[in-house]
């Protein structure tokens, strides 16, 4: 049995002011550019919100637990995630997202851990491409292309 929750961590510069890079997360007309298709609104302090990947057929609801502007996100959505927003300069903010929380046994626990830091450090990869670069990866879509629904 594991003795210590199992936190894990995926972090990156981006080269954008901590207000461009915190709004990126809270509003889903930007965040579809890089993680979800769609979001059914904005990320606020007791809200709860609900993201599609159409391409996957998937949805999750999303507590958001706390948001402070420009300083961190707090959600709930199954496991608890945490996006802390250090400015490193007016023009630089280092992101920090930990995941925690995963439930079963230990071998589904490191399974879900794993693919959490996966998941996350594509959305952090996607997010620095197109704030710094202007451009969409589709890293989360080109991911798992074979696990697509067919569109009627």
């Amino acid at each position: 049995m594991m003795r210590d929750e199992l936190i894990i961590r995926a972090e990156m510069l981006i080269r954008k002011p901590v207000q461009q890079v915190y709004d990126a997360f809270i509003d889903p007309a930007v965040t579809s550019k890089f993680w979800f298709t769609r979001g059914s609104g904005k990320l606020e302090k007791g809200r709860t919100v609900e993201w599609h990947w159409d391409m996957y057929g998937a949805a999750a609801e999303v507590e958001v637990v706390d948001a402070v502007p420009n300083e961190r996100i707090v959600i709930d959505w199954g496991t608890k995630v945490e996006w802390t927003f250090t400015p490193q300069s007016e023009s630089m903010t280092f992101v920090t997202i930990t995941n925690s929380g995963f439930q079963g046994g230990e071998d589904e626990i490191v399974n879900q851990a794993i693919d959490a830091k996966e998941g996350f450090t594509i959305v952090l990869c996607g997010l620095k491409a197109y704030l710094e670069h202007g451009i969409e990866l589709n890293l989360v879509a080109d991911k798992a292309p074979h696990a697509h629904i067919k569109a009627e």
